[in-house]
């Protein structure tokens, strides 16, 4: 008898990526003229502590900012009906400093619908700008696409 076959678990693969770039000064206006219902409706309690507790608050919320926007657009979606501001979590590894996300509500059931195992991002600001991306990756096999058509009609011969 031969061995038995172990099926080799499915190498990961990327589904989306996303980036997005924002102005810090845009943001330091929203928080100045908008204040707290701003803050509450795109940030999560912890992303306001964090923020709040920088020299420099709205560029560290410029940066989330551009994360959520990164991780939505690596989704396919956008922020809106499948994913909304607060489904998107940044937050910082303790020990690296590294940003990472949490995925909640919508976005968590997003994500499980197509098998996500992981989001990574990169996050950078300078002085007037903030840039992140997004990779969202999958051990489950991409959809099938399916087989691009010929166009119907005369065949040319080659001469």
């Amino acid at each position: 008898m031969s061995p038995a076959r172990r099926e080799r678990p499915a190498a990961a693969a990327p589904l989306g990526v996303g980036v997005d770039l924002v102005e810090n000064e845009r943001v330091r206006r929203a928080v100045e003229r908008w204040g707290g219902p701003f803050l509450q409706r795109v940030f999560r309690p912890g992303e306001r502590a964090y923020c709040d507790a920088q020299a420099v608050p709205w560029r560290h919320y410029a940066g989330r900012f551009a994360v959520k926007e990164a991780v939505s657009k690596a989704f396919g979606t956008g922020i809106g009906d499948r994913v909304g501001w607060l489904d998107i979590e940044v937050r910082r590894d303790p020990e690296s400093g590294a940003p990472s996300v949490r995925l909640f509500g919508r976005a968590r059931r997003l994500a499980a619908e197509r098998g996500v195992d992981r989001v990574l991002i990169s996050l950078a600001h300078t002085r007037e700008l903030s840039v992140a991306e997004a990779v969202v990756w999958s051990r489950r096999a991409p959809p099938a696409r399916p087989a691009a058509r010929r166009p119907r009609g005369r065949r040319r011969r080659a001469t």
